[in-house]
């Protein structure tokens, strides 16, 4: 019990020199990037404090599980924030999460290095508080079939004119391909996609405009930038170019209509390749577009997502879980997660020499590229999210016009506005 207080009030930024003891439980969803990573690092935590005992709590319906527990104040000590059912900026407004703050920005991983300097998302800032750390670090884009295209002799597209040249082209190839496929049951994945990094490159280049649509300023959906972009999105729709399957189906049914060939591109993040495992078919190379949605000439935009972890407010064993967070970001960890998980971590870790899949060596080398731009992770209020979502799926169908799309968004923005 001694050792528990002591933990517990305990603040210092360097790893535990003698380990820590107790136990300590950790919750983390199982979803696309499977759990052997979380597996392999845990027992190597165990191993390197043998005075500890680590209880895993997990599963694909862990969040949901769980939550009766975080209500009535007993919660795992750490926790992974991914996955259905899980909110951060829900778990912060609720109070659930520690203040890390002042520990994170000083703090040293178990190889002496400054954890923060090493990130390439930061902690979140809640005004002017941290209480999460982003653990993926994975990038939206537009995929393809790498070999399909070469075959067919179609140009891989570099910005949205190129684009609509080879969409026609397949098209009218008479192969009966669509040129794209979205799931219409998860919207968020072409917001990700396409229409995010859209907005940023017809906002010039600068990727502040995400941050003010995050805070629902007034009047910014009817901004220049986003009207652009929705109209880049008519304009792939007007043509013919939209799998009419995309409206009603989830994530996984439009991702096998891809990897089958009926569709040629897909809007996705970084994890699809690992999350079909099994399913891709022999000779399937995955080739990564990180913003289609550019004019020519434009710079590359990357829009990042990240899932994030924390430590409990009420955690019983909080010496031992920031000594976890020292232990698991390091380079050798992010090397592991990156050939285990098939996405890379949130850390700077030469990839090239893993056993990394290619996407994502090409996509650590695109992160670590000063030329790439870079837009910032956001996290939208879930009605206005829910809004959005609905009206993406009414413009991508022909339900609704750019001018209503904005209407809506805008009506949905001034709601959250009046929350507050």
């Amino acid at each position: 019990m001694l050792a528990l207080i002591a933990g517990c009030g305990s603040n210092s930024t360097a790893p535990a020199s003698k380990g820590v003891k107790g136990e300590l439980e950790i919750q983390y969803f199982v979803g696309g990037y499977g759990d052997k990573w979380w597996k392999q690092i845990i027992s190597e935590f165990e191993a390197a404090n043998p005075g500890l005992k680590v209880k895993q709590t997990a599963g694909s319906q862990i969040n949901d599980q769980m939550k009766p527990r975080w209500i009535k104040g007993d919660p795992p000590d750490v926790v992974y924030i991914d996955g259905a059912g899980s909110n951060e900026t829900q778990m912060v407004t609720d109070d659930q999460l520690l203040d890390i703050t002042d520990w994170i920005k000083d703090a040293k991983n178990v190889d002496g290095e400054k954890l923060v300097d090493q990130l390439f998302a930061k902690p979140k800032d809640y005004d002017g508080k941290n209480f999460t750390i982003p653990l993926v670090y994975g990038s939206w884009g537009t995929f393809y079939d790498i070999n399909f295209f070469k075959d067919n002799g179609w140009k891989v597209p570099t910005n949205f004119d190129e684009f609509m040249a080879v969409g026609k082209q397949i098209k009218d190839s008479g192969k009966g391909v669509f040129p794209y496929i979205h799931t219409g049951k998860y919207p968020y994945y072409i917001s990700g996609g396409f229409l995010d990094s859209a907005i940023i490159a017809a906002n010039g280049g600068d990727p502040s405009i995400l941050v003010k649509i995050e805070k629902n300023e007034e009047g910014i959906y009817k901004s220049e930038p986003m009207r652009k972009a929705l109209e880049k999105i008519v304009k792939m729709r007007d043509a013919g170019f939209i799998d009419p399957a995309s409206k009603a189906i989830n994530h996984t049914d439009s991702q096998m209509l891809f990897l089958q060939h009926k569709d040629a591109f897909i809007p996705n993040g970084l994890w699809v390749q690992n999350e079909m495992g099994d399913n891709v078919p022999s000779g399937f190379d995955f080739g990564f577009i990180a913003s289609l949605g550019i004019d020519p000439g434009q710079k590359s935009v990357v829009v990042p997502y990240t899932s994030t972890m924390a430590i409990a407010k009420k955690a019983k064993n909080v010496e031992a879980a920031k000594a976890f967070v020292q232990f698991i970001f390091t380079k050798q960890s992010a090397v592991k997660w990156a050939e285990l998980s098939g996405v890379p971590m949130n850390y700077k870790a030469d990839l090239e020499s893993s056993k990394a899949g290619s996407m994502s060596k090409a996509a650590m080398k695109f992160f670590l590229d000063p030329g790439t731009i870079t837009a910032p992770t956001v996290v939208p209020d879930k009605d206005v999210e829910e809004a959005r979502n609905n009206a993406l799926v009414a413009l991508t169908s022909g339900e609704i016009d750019v001018d209503k799309y904005i209407e809506r968004m805008e009506a949905a923005a001034k709601k959250a506005r009046e929350k507050k």
